[in-house]
């Protein structure tokens, strides 16, 4: 398995040699990069790594700042520090870094650092791997309901809402953890639902658009532009 990487520093010369480093490692590969840490944050609002190596002392959005704002994020990666200075340990470790390392990096504590990313990025997806159900805070309590059961899930601006046997209930986890989690049993059809792929039964295409018919469901979900292929 390779895990992916986002290497962010302000200094273009510092990257390369991150990158270079990476490469001995191919467990880890380098998909993306960023030169402050406002870029990173929005680049993870849209993309997925599993990992970032993280700068702290650059212009505008600094390193910790960035790191605050990315564990609030859906399904974050795990974060390693890289730099210069070492007074910021322990603001490092407040946001749960796995490791901080001190420039210029040696061979050995990148490894160090890697190997212990890779050990919480496995047990992070352990747990992933053993939720069978969905839970629901609802007005009768903590709701569990098994995937199995679930047809598609809609989002309405920031709420998100399981649609399943027994109804719909809203719940905490958004489209794209729900997407990225269950990647092998749902899929993407628009910006907006996420249906199960075992329970598709018909693609149409009518005067306003493309839809699909899920079995056991009386109305078709619109199928977006930019999703018909895969969905074909």
């Amino acid at each position: 398995m390779s895990y992916r990487v986002l290497v962010v520093d302000d200094e273009p010369l510092a990257r390369e040699r991150l990158k270079r480093l990476l490469d001995e490692h191919t467990d880890f590969s380098c998909i993306a990069e960023a030169g402050d840490g406002q870029a990173a944050v929005d680049w993870l609002a849209q993309f997925h790594a599993d990992l970032v190596l993280l700068d702290i002392q650059m212009p505008g959005l600094d390193g910790l700042q960035a790191a605050a704002q990315i564990s609030q994020q859906n399904n974050p990666p795990v974060l390693v520090f890289c730099t210069a200075y070492d007074e910021h340990a322990l603001s490092a470790f407040d946001v749960n870094a796995a490791d901080y390392l001190l420039k210029p990096i040696r061979k050995e504590d990148l490894t160090r650092a890697l190997t212990r990313a890779a050990e919480r990025l496995s047990r992070q997806q352990a747990a992933v791997a053993a939720r069978t159900h969905i839970s629901a805070r609802t007005a009768h309590g903590l709701v569990l309901t098994p995937i199995d059961e679930v047809a598609y899930f809609s989002a309405d601006q920031k709420y998100v809402s399981m649609h399943h046997e027994a109804g719909e209930t809203l719940i905490d986890d958004s489209l794209k953890q729900l997407e990225e989690e269950f990647s092998q049993r749902f899929l993407r059809i628009h910006r907006s639902y996420l249906v199960a792929a075992h329970r598709i039964y018909r693609l149409e295409t009518t005067e306003d658009g493309v839809v699909l018919w899920l079995r056991d469901l009386d109305t078709p979900l619109p199928v977006s532009r930019r999703h018909v292929s895969g969905v074909k």
